[in-house]
């Protein structure tokens, strides 16, 4: 079973490398995290949890605890520099940059490589769960490079009764 939930996470990864892209640009970084490097992720979930009294981060360290590895997917944030767009709100990258705002791309492209890899774990019947604070925690630990700015996690768990159903 940790063989299968090993190659099920790295096939997560190639889904979400091979996801969709705007203008075929290739903002987002996975990684596969298990054992002392998925502690110290818990660990600082659970720290997030007490610092920005957000219980939930705890309850969702818990359900990490449980499982044998992570699949970590994240986006660095580049602007597309199209001619037409607007969809981020400014009229052209330009302006969204003089503002400081986002691009909507990246992060949009980081949902549809999110959604191809948890449709690998689905295909598969692995019990999974996408998680923004174990992310969150990634990205404090700066375990997808400095680059990338939005990060989710997705837990893997392959036993009888799935620990991200009924979570307290």
């Amino acid at each position: 079973e940790q063989n299968a939930l090993t190659t099920v996470a790295e096939l997560m990864c190639l889904a979400a490398r091979t996801a969709p892209k705007a203008k075929g640009a290739d903002n987002l970084v996975t990684a596969v995290i298990a054992g002392e490097t998925k502690e110290q992720v818990t660990a600082q979930m659970r720290a997030l949890s007490v610092v920005e009294g957000a219980q939930f981060f705890a309850r969702d360290a818990g359900c990490v605890e449980g499982t044998p590895l992570v699949v970590l997917i994240g986006t660095k944030l580049q602007r597309m520099g199209l001619s037409v767009c607007g969809l981020c709100g400014f009229e052209n990258c330009q302006k969204n940059e003089e503002a400081g705002a986002l691009c909507i791309f990246p992060p949009n492209d980081l949902g549809i490589a999110v959604g191809s890899a948890v449709s690998v774990a689905a295909d598969h019947r692995v019990d999974n769960r996408v998680m923004y604070s174990i992310g969150m925690a990634a990205l404090r630990l700066g375990l997808l490079g400095d680059e990338v700015k939005i990060a989710f996690g997705i837990p893997l768990s392959a036993t009888g009764k799935s620990p991200f159903f009924d979570r307290r």
